[in-house]
């Protein structure tokens, strides 16, 4: 079993790395197809099922699927620890099944966890909590398993940009650490003190409450017209925040996801007409 974790995490790193729509550290779709964009998932196996069967990427060559922040919350194990992991491997296999349509992008639970930085979700300290579930089940393999999970997360991607004006990612800087980002790491190979704050990739992962001043700067920066973003907690679901950008939340019972027709142009009211609520979905 140990091994066969380690595999799976090595392989889907490597296809994180080749896939085909990625440039740099963004994945760069066409105007063709469609785009399913899910919001924060933290453990929500259900929701992260019905997204998968939404898509049925088997019959949908065209469909890609954006997901962020698999780990930390859901399900825990008879200790009250996190087992979130195990969704991850699950994703993990998901973007190998279809490496070129399936795309994960970091946030800032997996930079805290490559970094080995705390984050508390729910009261709790979710490192610990899924280091010590991942000890439990896998003994002395668990500091293996544990840097492949590193590793894996490492490789993700850090935003998608479609052809039709759509940015994705986890989030974007707030206002007071505007000037200090640096748009190179969209195209530089990143460095683990990327993540760590005041990197550039931290501040594109922990930014919250975004002035529309500062929306607009990035947009034009960017050549994007709306943002799509988890991080910051919608309790519909899903919300307008700006006059070009849209907060989803994917890991609630009344999560939500975006379906996107790729070939098309969106303002703000149409992209959120595309809102779909994951619980309608069987």
């Amino acid at each position: 079993m140990p091994q066969r974790v380690l595999n799976l995490l090595k392989d889907a790193a490597k296809a994180n790395l080749a896939d085909k729509f990625r440039s740099g550290n963004i994945i760069c779709l066409p105007a063709q197809g469609t785009l399913i964009i899910a919001g924060d998932i933290h453990g929500h196996r259900r929701n992260f099922e019905r997204i998968v069967n939404f898509a049925s990427l088997e019959n949908n060559p065209d469909c890609h699927v954006v997901l962020q922040e698999i780990i930390h919350g859901g399900q825990i194990n008879e200790c009250g620890d996190c087992v979130s992991y195990k969704l991850l491997f699950d994703a993990a296999e998901y973007k190998l099944k279809f490496p070129d349509r399936v795309h994960i992008l970091m946030s800032n639970h997996d930079t805290a966890t490559i970094t080995g930085s705390e984050v508390m979700k729910q009261g709790r300290k979710m490192n610990v909590s899924m280091r010590a579930a991942i000890d439990r089940e896998y003994g002395l393999d668990g500091p293996d398993i544990m840097l492949a999970i590193e590793n894996f997360l490492f490789s993700e991607p850090i935003a998608v940009k479609c052809e039709n004006g759509i940015w994705a990612s986890h989030s974007l800087p707030s206002d007071r650490f505007l000037d200090k980002f640096e748009t190179d790491i969209f195209d530089s190979p990143l460095k683990k003190e990327d993540l760590i704050k005041p990197g550039s990739v931290y501040l594109l992962t922990w930014g919250r409450r975004h002035s529309q001043d500062t929306l607009d700067r990035i947009a034009e920066t960017l050549d994007v017209e709306i943002f799509v973003l988890g991080h910051q907690t919608d309790h519909g679901g899903c919300g307008k925040a700006g006059d070009n950008l849209i907060i989803i939340n994917s890991e609630q019972s009344h999560g939500c996801m975006i379906k996107v027709d790729l070939s098309r142009h969106y303002d703000i009211n149409e992209l959120m007409d595309a809102v779909l609520p994951i619980a309608s979905i069987q």
